[in-house]
């Protein structure tokens, strides 16, 4: 869970960089299209786990949980900074709590219930101190993150609902081979080989952004994520969004976005709601005697 926080967190700076050259819709299809193509490389034959009743759910797997998502932070960080939309993402295990209840039958505990308030108090407290250190910023965008975080959730349960028999490099190019094609329409018809994108002074240094977010970001923290998923539950999996906004803010700093001391402070409650997510109940002792 550690690692993937690095690894996400830090994609969120790789799509503000990846911004630099290209449009949103040009920035999500150039993933999706790239991805499918290192994922293809390592792990072709891995589809041969996937039988055919559950291709079904590998396809939605892959639009909800990668192919819409891609679009939508890519529209948000073009209004907010990159450290905002990493905290926007650690709404993404409440939403797997009630997705998982209501739609999957998927139980919780009291202790996962109240740390994931726990952490959303956190990442409510990070968003309110940001709002004062950039009041200029367009909150609206939010909205992208926040049906982002939807889609995650969604994907969460079903690979923990639907694909447990299915290997995580399975899943993962599964996903996008089925988005595939669509990505590479959206792609062709996005003006990427227009000659004022690619002449652009960003260009390729943007390119190399998307790149090392496909491979690394996308692809690595993709089978590694399903794997999580399959051998713990989608809260505990999904709670990796709650130590994403510490990396992201730590990018954001570095890249000349503000930072205070009661964001850190916020910081600190988030994973407060990490650790009562994942702590473990303790048994209660038996009574030693009988009612007659």
């Amino acid at each position: 869970m550690i690692t993937l926080s690095m690894i996400w967190g830090t994609s969120y700076i790789l799509i503000k960089k990846g911004l630099e050259g290209f449009t949103p819709i040009q920035l999500g299809a150039i993933r999706a299209v790239l991805s499918t193509f290192f994922l293809f490389v390592v792990g072709f034959k891995s589809m041969r786990t996937i039988s055919k009743k559950e291709w079904f759910w590998v396809g939605v797997s892959g639009v909800i949980g990668s192919f819409i998502p891609m679009f939508l932070f890519a529209f948000a960080e073009t209004e907010i900074d990159s450290s905002i939309a990493s905290i926007l993402n650690s709404l993404v295990p409440l939403f797997t709590l009630f997705i998982g209840l209501f739609a999957f039958g998927i139980g919780f505990t009291r202790n996962q219930l109240l740390g994931v308030f726990i952490g959303l108090i956190g990442a409510a407290f990070l968003i309110f101190f940001g709002t004062t250190v950039n009041p200029d910023q367009n909150y609206w965008y939010a909205g992208f993150v926040i049906v982002a975080t939807i889609c995650y959730a969604c994907n969460a349960n079903i690979i923990k609902s639907k694909l447990q028999n299915v290997s995580p490099m399975g899943i993962a190019v599964g996903n996008f081979a089925v988005i595939f094609i669509p990505g590479l329409i959206v792609l062709l018809f996005s003006g990427f080989m227009d000659a004022k994108v690619v002449t652009g002074s960003h260009f390729f240094s943007s390119l190399g952004y998307i790149a090392i977010l496909c491979i690394i970001s996308t692809c690595v923290a993709k089978i590694m994520f399903n794997r999580l998923v399959q051998i713990s539950t989608a809260v505990f999996s999904v709670s990796v969004t709650y130590l994403i906004p510490i990396v992201g803010i730590f990018w954001g700093l570095m890249d000349g976005e503000r930072f205070t001391l009661w964001q850190f402070m916020a910081a600190l409650v988030i994973l407060l709601g990490v650790y009562m997510v994942n702590k473990k109940k303790t048994p209660q002792r038996a009574s030693l005697s009988n009612k007659n």
